[in-house]
C-alpha cells in the first residue's frame, strides 16, 4: 500500500509540473504578454526609476534614464539593439517586428534586423525605419536640436510636413541651438587661460620650425561622440 501511495503522489507531482510547464508556454506566448529585452548597463542606470544592473530584463514601455558618465544597451531577440549615451532619458517600446520610442533628451543608437520597423521621436521630429533592410542610426536630442546620423541602410526624418531620405552616410538635423550665455561670455580668469594656451601653442611651433624639430603633443585624444 505505502509503495503504490508513493507510486501515485508521485506521479500526481510529475503530471503538476507539466501542466505547470505548458501553463508557462501558453502564457508567455500569448498575444498579451509583454515582449522583453536584457539589459546591459554601465554606470547609474534606472527603468521607471528603478537602479538596474547588467543582465536584468527589461519590458516594453518603460523609460530609461543613464546618468553622467554611465550607458545602457537592450538587446531585444529578432529585433534589435538599443544603446543609450549618458545623460540620456529614453522611453522605449517594442514588439515581434518594430520598435517605437521617444527621446526626451540625450543620444540613442538604434540598430534592427531586417523585418523590423523604428519610430522614434523627439520634440523635433521622427525617424522612421521601414524595416526593408537591416539598419542602424544614431540620433541626439540636445540644448533644441535633434540631428540624426545613418550608418547603414536608410532611415526617414520627418519634420512637420518635410520628409528626408537620410541614407547611410548621410546626416540630418532639425530644430534651433539652445545657446548658454556662461558658455559665450569668457570671464576674464577664462580668457586668461585660453590666451596663455593659444599663446603657448604659437610659441612651440615657432620654436619647431627654427630648430627644424617634431613637435610631439603626448597623451590620448579623446572624441565625444553623440551616440553611446
Amino acid at each position: 500500500m505505502i509503495s503504490k501511495s508513493w507510486s501515485r503522489k508521485s506521479i500526481a507531482t510529475a503530471v503538476a509540473v507539466a501542466v505547470l510547464s505548458v501553463y508557462s508556454m501558453v502564457v508567455l506566448a500569448a498575444p498579451g504578454a509583454k515582449a522583453s529585452g536584457e539589459l546591459s548597463v554601465s554606470g547609474q542606470v534606472t527603468v521607471n526609476g528603478q537602479k538596474m544592473i547588467s543582465g536584468g530584463t527589461i519590458f516594453t514601455d518603460s523609460t530609461l534614464s543613464t546618468a553622467e558618465k554611465s550607458s545602457a544597451a537592450v538587446s531585444i531577440s529578432k529585433v534589435g539593439r538599443v544603446e543609450l549615451a549618458p545623460n540620456s532619458n529614453l522611453r522605449l517600446s517594442f514588439a515581434k517586428n518594430s520598435i517605437t520610442a521617444f527621446l526626451e533628451t540625450g543620444s540613442a543608437q538604434v540598430s534592427t534586423f531586417a523585418g523590423t520597423t523604428v519610430n522614434l521621436t523627439t520634440k523635433d521630429g521622427t525617424v522612421v525605419v521601414d524595416g526593408k533592410e537591416a539598419t542602424t542610426f544614431t540620433v541626439s536630442a540636445l540644448k533644441g536640436r535633434t540631428s540624426l546620423s545613418t550608418l547603414a541602410g536608410v532611415a526617414q526624418f520627418k519634420t512637420g510636413s518635410t520628409v528626408k531620405q537620410v541614407a547611410a552616410g548621410d546626416s540630418a538635423s532639425a530644430g534651433v541651438p539652445q545657446t548658454d550665455d556662461d558658455d559665450d561670455d569668457l570671464s576674464g580668469g577664462a580668457l586668461a587661460v585660453l590666451l596663455l594656451a593659444v599663446g603657448g601653442a604659437v610659441a612651440g611651433v615657432l620654436y619647431a620650425a627654427f630648430h627644424n624639430n617634431d613637435l610631439n603633443f603626448g597623451g590620448d585624444v579623446t572624441v565625444v561622440s553623440p551616440t553611446k
